[in-house]
């Protein structure tokens, strides 16, 4: 399912898509429970900080150059990105209102 507001990332359009803005990257897999825990939340997150943060996901299972490029040993594991450049990350999952703080704080 394509969310109205996250994005796929793959390794062919990782680094031009998170080139330029604010970003809020979700590195997950389907088996994970706590990631389809986190997903209503990120969701929730995207739609309310909608025109001022991007939110992406990367499916692990799918993207494993990306995953070990960014170093992920756990999932999920919640990357923040500036202008390509990372930010901040969180591993574990998080409500909407940690996700907000986190990127208010990361931006």
């Amino acid at each position: 399912m394509k969310e109205e507001n996250i994005i796929e990332l793959t390794e062919r359009n990782f680094d031009k898509t998170v080139a330029k803005g604010n970003w809020v990257i979700d590195f997950w897999a389907a088996w994970c429970g706590p990631c389809r825990i986190m997903g209503p939340h990120l969701r929730e997150a995207a739609k309310e900080l909608r025109g001022k943060v991007n939110f992406a996901k990367v499916n692990v299972e799918e993207e494993n150059g990306l995953a070990n490029r960014f170093q992920v040993m756990s999932i999920p594991t919640t990357m923040f990105f500036k202008d390509g450049e990372q930010a901040n990350r969180a591993i574990g999952a998080m409500r909407k209102e940690s996700i907000i703080k986190m990127a208010k704080d990361s931006f």
